[in-house]
């Protein structure tokens, strides 16, 4: 499976990295239970273009795929961060609506869920966001029921998660739902990270 994680420029680090890792390390155990078996997932670091993108707090990390070199994707995660600039930008909107369209899951980290709910994506759905953005996506999305206190809230093809290391934990979510619970149970031992399995 293939899966997409959308980079740009002030994104939070935590937020596509833990994913980003998340997946990688699910797909190694997968490899290492069942060899000679191919990858679980493939990843892909996405931007608008090809470039190194400056994250939050002086990390750069280098997009390998733009909007329009990716293969089709089977997940895209899309990360917070600061989103103003991409709250506007009608190249990214325009790419996230089109591409959750042939994906199996399309999934925001933290306010990443700002610019799903902007693409027309949250319509019909519940979400959840970080906890300090609440009243701001209850005022930007009047329409979306916004749920604070679940670390995520999958609505089957659309899953958002709470804030940043919420991140992890909705991805483990993912794992679970794509490969099998154990493959996520083994995962998480793997990063000695406590799943916080909290979702709705």
């Amino acid at each position: 499976m293939d899966v997409g994680i959308y980079v740009f420029d002030d994104v939070e680090v935590l937020d596509f990295a833990g994913p980003f890792e998340v997946f990688a390390t699910a797909s190694r155990i997968h490899a290492r239970a069942k060899p000679p078996a191919d990858e679980l997932f493939t990843l892909h670091v996405i931007g608008e273009r090809v470039r190194p993108v400056p994250a939050r707090g002086g990390l750069t990390v280098t997009c390998t795929q733009s909007f329009t070199t990716h293969p089709p994707l089977d997940v895209l995660l899309v990360p917070g961060g600061d989103v103003t600039r991409e709250l506007e930008n009608g190249a990214t909107l325009r790419w996230i609506a089109e591409t959750a369209r042939s994906t199996r899951i399309t999934a925001s980290i933290c306010n990443g869920a700002f610019l799903l709910g902007k693409a027309g994506l949250l319509d019909g759905h519940r979400a959840t966001t970080h906890w300090e953005d609440v009243r701001a996506f209850q005022e930007m999305f009047p329409n979306v029921p916004v749920l604070e206190g679940p670390r995520w809230v999958d609505e089957g093809p659309i899953v958002t998660s709470a804030g940043i290391s919420a991140g992890l934990d909705m991805s483990l979510h993912l794992v679970a739902r794509l490969g099998g619970e154990d493959l996520a149970v083994s995962t998480a031992r793997q990063m000695d990270y406590s799943w916080q399995d909290s979702g709705v």
